[in-house]
C-alpha cells in the first residue's frame, strides 16, 4: 500500500516524553502532562527505541486506500503535536480592540466587558490557563492544540472584528482590512 511522505516518517520521541497503548487507545506523557488519542482502526503504529512508526491498513469503513493513506498521515501530525503540547505547550494570543473592552480572569471564570449591556462570563475549561497580562490581552495556553484553538475561536466569536472600525476580540496576529464608510 502507498504512503505519503508524512506518513511513512517517523516521529521520535524526546527523552522526557512516553508513549503507552492500551488497545486503539494512545497515551503520551510528558512534563506538562498527558494526552489521549484513539487511534482510527485503519492506522497501525508500533513502537522501538521510542520512535513511533504508523502504517496504513485496509479497513472496510474507509472507502479508498487514498483515504487511508491520508488518514495515517493525519494521525501522524496529531500524535507530533500532542508530543510537541506535552513538552513546550500551545498557546494562543487575543487582543480586545474597543473602547471599554477588557477581560479579568479570576478563578476559573473569564470575565468580559465586551460592550453589551451585561458582562460575559467564560467558563475556562480544565485543561486550559487564560492568563490576561493586561486588561486587553489575553492569553491561552494548553496542552492540546485543538483544545487551546476552539477556546480562542470561542472568546473570539462573542465579538469578531467588525470591517468598519475593527472593534472587537481579534487573535493577536490576525490582519484586518477595514472598509471604508459610505460618503
Amino acid at each position: 500500500m502507498a504512503s505519503t511522505r508524512l506518513a511513512k516518517s517517523p516521529l521520535a520521541l524526546p527523552t522526557a516524553v512516553s508513549a503507552v497503548l492500551e488497545g486503539r487507545k494512545v497515551t503520551i506523557k510528558g512534563p506538562k502532562g498527558s494526552i489521549d488519542l484513539d487511534l482510527h482502526p485503519a492506522v497501525n503504529w508500533s513502537l522501538n527505541d521510542n520512535v513511533i512508526q504508523l502504517e496504513p491498513t485496509m479497513h472496510s469503513e474507509v472507502d479508498s486506500e487514498q483515504k487511508i493513506v491520508a488518514l495515517t498521515g493525519t494521525m501522524r501530525a496529531i500524535l507530533a503535536n500532542m508530543v510537541l503540547g506535552v513538552t513546550k505547550g500551545f498557546e494562543k494570543k487575543l487582543t480586545l480592540v474597543g473602547v471599554g473592552y477588557r477581560a479579568q480572569v479570576q478563578g476559573k471564570i473569564l470575565n468580559l466587558t465586551l460592550g453589551f449591556s451585561h458582562p460575559v462570563q467564560f467558563p475556562i475549561p480544565e485543561g486550559i490557563t487564560i492568563e490576561a497580562p493586561t486588561l486587553t490581552d489575553l492569553v491561552v495556553k494548553g496542552i492540546d492544540k485543538h483544545l487551546v484553538g476552539q477556546v480562542a475561536a470561542n472568546i473570539r466569536a462573542y465579538r469578531p472584528p467588525e470591517p468598519y472600525k475593527g472593534k472587537g476580540v481579534r487573535y493577536a496576529d490576525e490582519i484586518i482590512v477595514l472598509k471604508e464608510a459610505k460618503k
